[in-house]
């Protein structure tokens, strides 16, 4: 088969299948401006100005014609704000982030429809639409409330990752000093909150030890909404052999993420050189303005960047769906919060290159449908099965986090 027919095929598969994206940062861009340098600036949810029923390419990795190329069925929208935002100031930007999905929800209603549950992202797939759910990144948006994280639950928050790049008060993350040796009992407690109220619980970006507490904790199914296999490429943000040997166990689902310096071992060294030089100018390591982003081409030109492919990609998810089974594994691209993206996956159009690997590795149609579509959909639908039982049993939590001695 022509490679060209494989892609047909791939396309194909999608069509019936479709993607379930477990990451996706366009509203950041949307608030911030885009990690590319073409950008000229901060655009300050200006929908007009970045209209995503037109073309974006030169500015963003997401816009519906390329959404719709791509055979992206679901996306969950990253609520994220950066983790040095503290305390109200964190809780009110995360509000703002799920305005700006309300906007694009309203704005698109043709293409985009708000999902609440595992029967709307049916519903919408049977509709032709793109099921829009979301995710708050980063634990430090609640503020330390149960409260607070009840309420974005009810504005539609599906899940949450219980760090961001920052250790917080009371859980470790994959790219700070630890200082609780994972889960605290505050954090423990924030993950029962959030089975019983259904919101997933999200395991990128945090420490191991927070991963196997939280394994250790949680009624339902966790997922990884943008990690991939450590086996492949030793980086601490993504998933040792034993955590993904857990989740047949709890149901959950790790979904391999697209960022070079994530499944790249030559890209991981690169990386932290070309981080290093930007903090010898003044500028924070991820840092994507355009005057960082001109710092980052010069050192390209003098060192060239290593440069995955969607092979890199297929090389993790076979080893994932090795340790951790078939039913337990997915997709999460961190389109738009990243610089740079593999060759072949240089924005949300390129799933299909990635299928058609996959396919020509082998993989089943029944297998990659799995992948796409049918495993994300299950953890959710698990996650809302196991919040029915617990409130049967237990209402909410009031917990907070005993005042320091």
């Amino acid at each position: 088969m022509s490679a060209a027919q494989r892609l047909d095929e791939a396309r194909g598969l999608l069509a019936e299948h479709p993607v379930v994206d477990g990451h996706n940062d366009l509203p950041w861009a949307l608030r911030m401006g885009s990690p590319r340098p073409e950008d000229g600036g901060k655009v300050r949810y200006d929908l007009a100005r970045r209209d995503i029923a037109q073309d974006q390419s030169a500015h963003l990795h997401t816009d519906i014609p390329r959404l719709r190329a791509g055979g992206v069925g679901a996306q969950f929208w990253s609520v994220y704000v950066r983790s040095d935002y503290a305390g109200d100031e964190a809780v009110s930007a995360t509000l703002e982030q799920i305005d700006v999905v309300a906007q694009l929800i309203d704005r698109y209603p043709g293409d985009l429809v708000r999902a609440l549950t595992a029967d709307d992202m049916e519903g919408a797939r049977a509709d032709g639409r793109i099921a829009s759910l979301m995710g708050a990144e980063g634990g430090h948006s609640i503020n330390n409330s149960l409260a607070t994280l009840r309420a974005l639950y009810r504005l539609g928050v599906r899940y949450m990752t219980l760090t961001h790049n920052d250790t917080i008060d009371w859980a470790d993350s994959a790219t700070d000093e630890p200082r609780h040796g994972g889960l605290t009992g505050f954090g423990r407690e924030v993950v029962r909150e959030m089975n019983r109220v259904g919101m997933l619980v999200d395991l990128s970006h945090v420490a191991a030890t927070t991963m196997r507490d939280a394994l250790a904790v949680s009624a339902a199914p966790v997922i990884f909404s943008h990690s991939s296999a450590r086996a492949v490429c030793d980086h601490p943000r993504n998933i040792p052999d034993d955590v993904l040997a857990l989740l047949p166990a709890n149901g959950g689902v790790a979904m391999a993420t697209f960022v070079p310096k994530f499944i790249l071992p030559a890209a991981v060294e690169w990386t932290l050189a070309a981080d290093e030089n930007l903090r010898s100018h003044g500028f924070h390591h991820l840092d994507t303005t355009p005057a960082a982003m001109a710092l980052h081409r010069a050192f390209e030109a003098r060192r060239p960047r290593p440069v995955a492919n969607a092979a890199t990609v297929a090389d993790h998810l076979d080893h994932m769906r090795a340790v951790a089974g078939i039913d337990h594994i997915g997709i999460g691209g961190d389109y738009d919060g990243t610089a740079f993206t593999p060759s072949g996956l240089d924005d949300v159009a390129g799933y299909p290159n990635l299928i058609a690997e996959l396919l020509d590795r082998g993989w089943s149609k029944a297998d990659l449908a799995k992948l796409t579509w049918s495993n994300a959909v299950r953890a959710l639908r698990d996650a809302e099965s196991v919040a029915r039982g617990l409130a049967e049993t237990r209402g909410p939590s009031n917990a907070v986090i005993p005042p320091v001695p």
